[in-house]
């Protein structure tokens, strides 16, 4: 009786060491996916700083930018309400709520789901205009850098959609948590980065 007790405190122990190495890889995992994701868009901006003049006769990015800035500070204020709203999905998942968990996730996909919808909109009628990426360097370099945050935005709603539909299906488990938590930090980022777009592209953009 005294041997079971202690092998199944063994396997026990193993099993406990087994999870703590598996979490302890995902976290280094994604924190090294954010850091590349952060080498990439420091690219892009770079590369947007450097072409930004570049337009070869087409149009300048004041002549993109003057009369879209109302549309594109919308756009900013879905997204960063967006971030709120996780902000308040993070606080039910403390107090373990999961009905208004899965609530403030909704909005939060609702709000992301505009916003792309917003942005293929701009791009669209860019295009449409006469002002697509094959034009100049400089729309290149933009829709580069605006198509590649939104890309990243449409995988959070990907990522998001699953989490809602594996807590509706297992719970709140420790695993979900932190499946919760390191979509929080990527939403959040998307955000940050989306801040310095708006400051550098359309903002300064719009000033002659």
């Amino acid at each position: 009786m005294t041997t079971v007790n202690v092998n199944d405190a063994h396997h026990h122990d193993e099993h406990h060491d087994h999870h703590e190495v598996v979490n302890a890889n995902a976290s280094l995992g994604f924190w090294i996916y954010i850091m590349t994701d952060l080498i990439l868009f420091c690219s892009l901006f770079i590369g947007f700083q450097v072409l930004r003049e570049h337009s070869a006769g087409g149009p300048t990015q004041y002549e993109v930018f003057k009369e879209s800035l109302g549309f594109v500070f919308v756009e900013t204020l879905v997204l960063l309400t967006s971030s709120f709203t996780f902000g308040m999905a993070h606080l039910a998942q403390a107090k373990r709520d999961i009905g208004k968990l899965q609530m403030w996730l909704f909005a939060t996909f609702v709000l992301g789901a505009i916003f792309i919808g917003m942005e293929v909109y701009e791009f669209n009628h860019l295009i449409h205009n006469g002002q697509g990426p094959q034009v100049s360097a400089f729309l290149t370099s933009y829709f580069s850098l605006v198509g590649t945050h939104g890309l990243h935005v449409s995988s959070g709603l990907i990522w998001l959609a699953v989490i809602m539909v594996q807590i509706k299906k297992f719970g709140l488990t420790p695993v979900m948590m932190r499946r919760l938590t390191m979509l929080s930090i990527f939403w959040h980022f998307l955000d940050i980065v989306w801040v310095c777009v708006y400051t550098e592209v359309y903002l300064l953009g719009a000033i002659q």
